[in-house]
């Protein structure tokens, strides 16, 4: 197979060349995959420079996220799920790749009329959005839902899910464009985080300017949601993409009757597996009824796996919305 594998820690995207390596060789319980596309990830970013807090032991091929065809079957499973042919997408070590192995609980299928491109970047980013909103925060119809960083992965599942639910959903985006990319998945309103005066414009959006029932946050702007968060309301935090790790008042959340709600998506295979399978049941279904549609960046093809480093410099710049994916055709397959 062709593969970016990591044999000392890079500086950067840049840094990044494709080989030739074997085969991967799939466990008795693991699937075999041919990868048609593979997403990018901020942790990706981290990992290839050392940084991040799952290190795999040297040397190790980069990427997690992808969509592709089952190549082989696992030996250990009476009854397996998916047979050779069916068209998956997941996530396992070594998504930058032409070839992966993957468990069944790691795998679930392309939904129907999607392309494996679309699919590539629905692992993480749609149940981490559906989780707190829907399993944490309890959205439902007439609530108010102010999403930060609203063109981004999770952002722009946040906004159509909350929108599924009969929510009104304000965006905040950095440019003009994003807040227009955010309004196309069916944002009502756009308001730019740079104007200082953003918590303000927030609260007269809402209805008799009460403030927004839930706050749905993976940059790092809770304590200045606070101002535009009403009585009970909910603030999602979901991350930390400006960098820091914030601190508040407590006597904010006291005085407003505030609770904040953390989402850790990753963890729920460890600490409540139970509550996997309804998230995707909710995702899918919410698919199936046309009301959740793939978030893949569009503005700029990637192509081929020596387009990774690209892909991964542009999703590093911000300069991106959605899910950055690359196309990954098989070794016989053209990249036009």
């Amino acid at each position: 197979m062709r593969g970016i594998q990591i044999k000392e820690y890079v500086k950067g995207p840049q840094d990044l060349t494709v080989t030739n390596l074997p085969d991967p060789v799939p466990s008795s319980s693991q699937y075999l995959i041919a990868i048609h596309a593979s997403a990018t990830n901020f942790f990706d970013l981290l990992q290839i420079r050392g940084k991040y807090q799952h290190q795999p032991p040297l040397p190790w091929v980069s990427g997690s996220e992808f969509a592709g065809t089952i190549l082989s079957v696992p030996s250990a499973l009476k009854s397996p799920k998916y047979k050779v042919g069916d068209r998956v997408f997941g996530a396992s070590q070594g998504g930058y790749a032409t070839k992966v192995c993957a468990p069944e609980p790691a795998l679930y299928p392309v939904p129907d009329g999607w392309s494996f491109f679309e699919a590539a970047g629905l692992f993480v980013t749609a149940p981490t959005s559906y989780g707190a909103l829907v399993t944490r925060a309890g959205v439902k119809e007439g609530d108010v839902v102010l999403v930060h960083a609203a063109a981004g992965g999770v952002g722009l599942a946040a906004v159509q899910i909350a929108k599924a639910f009969g929510a009104t959903v304000i965006a905040t985006a950095g440019t003009a464009h994003k807040l227009e990319v955010a309004k196309s998945f069916g944002a009502d309103h756009g308001i730019n985080y740079n104007e200082k005066d953003w918590p303000q414009q927030v609260k007269k959006l809402t209805p008799k300017g009460r403030g927004v029932d839930i706050v749905f946050d993976p940059v790092g702007l809770i304590d200045l949601s606070t101002k535009c968060i009403r009585w009970n309301g909910r603030l999602l935090v979901i991350g930390f993409a400006a960098g820091n790790i914030e601190k508040l008042a407590l006597n904010k959340v006291l005085l407003k009757n505030i609770s904040i709600v953390g989402l850790h998506w990753g963890a729920y295979a460890t600490n409540e597996p139970e509550t996997i399978q309804p998230v995707w049941d909710g995702i899918f279904k919410l698919i199936a009824e046309k009301k959740f549609r793939g978030t893949v960046f569009t503005d700029k093809e990637f192509v081929g796996l020596e387009s990774v480093g690209e892909a991964l410099q542009s999703l590093g710049s911000r300069g991106t919305w959605g899910k950055v994916v690359v196309k990954v055709p098989q070794e016989k397959e053209s990249k036009l």
